[in-house]
Order: C-alpha cells, then sequence, then structure tokens
C-alpha cells in the first residue's frame, strides 16, 4: 500500500519569524484593519519583504565586487514611493560608493514593482472604464491616487502593439472570411459623426478563428471595403474560399475583383430582416415561417419551389419581397451547394455579429469618443482581453475540413 505523502502546513512563526512584529499582524487582522491598500496589512508586509530583498541584492553586488578585488562599500539609501497591487509602499534602495550596483526587483528610475500595475490598468480599461473610473477604482482597490495623464500615458503605450497588429503578415489561405462593420459616435473637429468600424473575422485552414483586422472609416461602403481587401493581398492572403457579407450594394463586384475564385454568400439573416422590414406585425411570423421554407430547403430546387409558393401567398400584400430573393439569388443559394457543417458556418455572418457584442458590451455606455485613437484603442484592449470568448477552433472542424478536401481538392489542400 502507498504511504500517504505528509503535508507540511507553514506554521506563521516560520514566515514571520519576529515575535512581536507577529503579534501586531494578527492583532491587526483581529481589529478588521484592511488587507491591501495604503496601510494595509499585506501591503506592509510586502514592503518589508522589498526591501529586504533589495538589501540582499546590494549584499550579493558587493561580495562579488570583493571576489573581484575591487573596493566598494555601501553609501547609504535612496528612498522612494512605488506602486503596486496592493497599495503604494515606501522603498528604501540601498547605494554602493562606485555606483556600480544596478537593482533588479525595482530598478533606478523605475515607480512601479514589476510592472503590475500598468497591467491592472490596462485590464479596467479594456472592461470599458473610463480614464475617471480607472482612477477611482485604483484610488478604492489600492490606495493609490494616479493621475489622468499616467492611466493615459499607460493605454497608448499599446498604440505601436496595435500598429504591429494591423500590419502583421497573414496566412496565405482562409477558409470562410467573414465581413461586417459596427457603428460608434466619434468627436470630430467639433462635432459628432457616425463612424464604422470595419471586423475582418477569418477561420484558417486549420479551424482556428482570428481577427484580421479592425478598420475605421467614416461610413460603410463597398469602396472601403475594397481598399481592406487590398490591405489582407498586401499583407499575404491568396486565397479566401468563402466570404459571408451583407447586402451592402457593391459589395460582391468588389470582393470578385480581388478574389475572383471566392465563393460569395450572402447572409440569410440579414436579407430575412430586409424583408420583413415593412411587414404588419399580424403577418409577420407567417412571413417569416414561409422565408424559411425557402432557405431550410434540401437544395437549389426545393428552394426555388418554395419561393414560388410563397410568391403565390403573399405577392399581393407584399410584392416587393420574392423580387428581392430573385435578384440576389445565387449569392444567398450559394450555401445550397455543400453539407450541413459548412452551410451551418456560411448562411450567416452571425459569427462576426458575435465579436461586435464583445465590443458592444463594454461600449453601450459611452457617449461619443473623444477621437479615433481612443476609439481604436479601447475596442482592440477590448478584444485581446476577450480572445477567449471569439478566439477559438470552429466546431465540428473535422468533418468541414473533409468535405472542403472534397470540394476544392489541391486548392485547399496546398495550404494544410
Amino acid at each position: 500500500m502507498k504511504k500517504k505523502k505528509r503535508v507540511v502546513r507553514p506554521r506563521l512563526e516560520d514566515l514571520i519569524p519576529d515575535d512581536d512584529r507577529r503579534k501586531e499582524i494578527v492583532s491587526r487582522l483581529y481589529n478588521g484593519d484592511p488587507i491591501v491598500g495604503e496601510d494595509g496589512i499585506f501591503t506592509d508586509l510586502l514592503q518589508a519583504l522589498v526591501n529586504a530583498s533589495l538589501e540582499g541584492e546590494m549584499d550579493q553586488h558587493l561580495q562579488e565586487d570583493s571576489q573581484q578585488g575591487k573596493s566598494n562599500r555601501r553609501n547609504g539609501h535612496m528612498e522612494k514611493t512605488v506602486r503596486s497591487r496592493v497599495g503604494p509602499m515606501q522603498v528604501v534602495t540601498p547605494r554602493d560608493r562606485d555606483g556600480s550596483h544596478d537593482p533588479q526587483l525595482i530598478k533606478k528610475w523605475e515607480r512601479e514593482l514589476s510592472g503590475g500595475m500598468d497591467h491592472v490598468i490596462l485590464s479596467l480599461y479594456a472592461r470599458g472604464q473610463s480614464v475617471d473610473d480607472v482612477r477611482h477604482q485604483l484610488r478604492e482597490l489600492y490606495g493609490l491616487e494616479v493621475s489622468a495623464g499616467t492611466i493615459s500615458a499607460v493605454t497608448d503605450r499599446v498604440w505601436d502593439e496595435i500598429i504591429s497588429w494591423q500590419q502583421r503578415p497573414l496566412a496565405s489561405c482562409y477558409a470562410i472570411v467573414y465581413l461586417d462593420a459596427i457603428h460608434f459616435k466619434v468627436r470630430d473637429q467639433g462635432t459628432v459623426q457616425n463612424k464604422a468600424a470595419y471586423s475582418v473575422y477569418a477561420i484558417t485552414v486549420d479551424g482556428q478563428r482570428d481577427l484580421l483586422g479592425l478598420y475605421l472609416s467614416d461610413a460603410e461602403g463597398a469602396r472601403h471595403w475594397g481598399l481592406i481587401l487590398e490591405d489582407l493581398k498586401r499583407r499575404g492572403v491568396e486565397d479566401v474560399l468563402f466570404f459571408s457579407i451583407d447586402g451592402l450594394a457593391g459589395f460582391k463586384q468588389v470582393i470578385d475583383e480581388l478574389f475572383p475564385l471566392s465563393i460569395i454568400q450572402r447572409c440569410i439573416v440579414h436579407m430575412v430582416r430586409n424583408s420583413t422590414r415593412f411587414v404588419s406585425y399580424k403577418d409577420l411570423k407567417a412571413v417569416c415561417s414561409d422565408l424559411r421554407k425557402v432557405y431550410g430547403s434540401a437544395g437549389r430546387t426545393q428552394a426555388e419551389a418554395a419561393l414560388e409558393a410563397f410568391g403565390v401567398k403573399w405577392d399581393s400584400k407584399y410584392k416587393e419581397i420574392r423580387p428581392k430573393w430573385e435578384k440576389n439569388w445565387d449569392e444567398l443559394m450559394a450555401f445550397m451547394d455543400f453539407g450541413q457543417n459548412i452551410r451551418r458556418m456560411i448562411y450567416t455572418t452571425n459569427p462576426v455579429e458575435a465579436l461586435h457584442r464583445v465590443m458592444r458590451k463594454v461600449t453601450k455606455s459611452k457617449g461619443a469618443w473623444v477621437n479615433e485613437k481612443g476609439l481604436i484603442k479601447q475596442l482592440y484592449l477590448t478584444l485581446m482581453h476577450n480572445q477567449k470568448s471569439w478566439k477559438k477552433k470552429a466546431y465540428s472542424w473535422i468533418s468541414v475540413q473533409q468535405e472542403l478536401a472534397n470540394k476544392f481538392g489541391d486548392r485547399y489542400e496546398k495550404y494544410l
């Protein structure tokens, strides 16, 4: 019988050898003193640990100098206040006579312990907190007074990262690319204007989801989508098997020009919404049900028959609906040529809509953004801090891969 391993539990006297100090800490705990923040119990302990570590660094440095035959010794201390996740601390850094010692735990010009507060500030900002909200949170949680300028400077440091992300090289081929835009209000030259944030959301040839780019423009239009697609080609994209798009005018022509081999699927959900915009409430359920028979058909022939039956029933009352579907029939029915797994993935732009919900969750309480840079910075940080919700492998990808290989052959397999 295997002997159970003995668990060694640390004792308080092992962690804090000084008896008076130990009694003081225990007394403060029972008195309900704050754990973190300014004058917090743990802040006090961490401060002592940091200062002891800095003294240890100096001892090690002087010992190394002595072994090398150098004459060096201590030369007083330098005191400064540093920020940490548990509150402000008074750090006393030892100095040496020849100035050769370079502290590692907290470097000479640093005012923050291990960059921890920068991470906290970015995390709060990414969750939709304004600069004033972040200041309030830092004051309440950590007892820190941080200026608005400092918070803005911390968040601005991410700008180089955003530029690198926007310009990073991309894969040569993507199985599916979803194109859609979300709109925000931004102040521009003294007025509040609507800006379109263009999202390029993709599934790679091995089933991984990724956001290829986030672009900002005055309004959504096919011309600007063309510029975005040109940017994708410049960054290395050679082929896209499927594009899933909404019904924006001129969208198909732009894609055909740059990716002529791609299959274009117009979003069925957008089309149903557009078709029922002027349908009376009492007819809405029945009209949607009959349209579902069209896009829920087993194949194109059955779908054509369902659309014909829809016209017989509803043309007299809503004569504009059937011609809309007939005009865009090829793009609407493209998914009919594939199995259920691929159909489910391409018939709607809902995957990118889920990405937009992540953005809206942290921006819905905002009125208007100060400028475009602030909006892009907020959206980028929000998405990077919520990658688990949108950056994951596509469902049933093995089955999808088999069908893609059968349908596209070497055009698909050469990129695996």
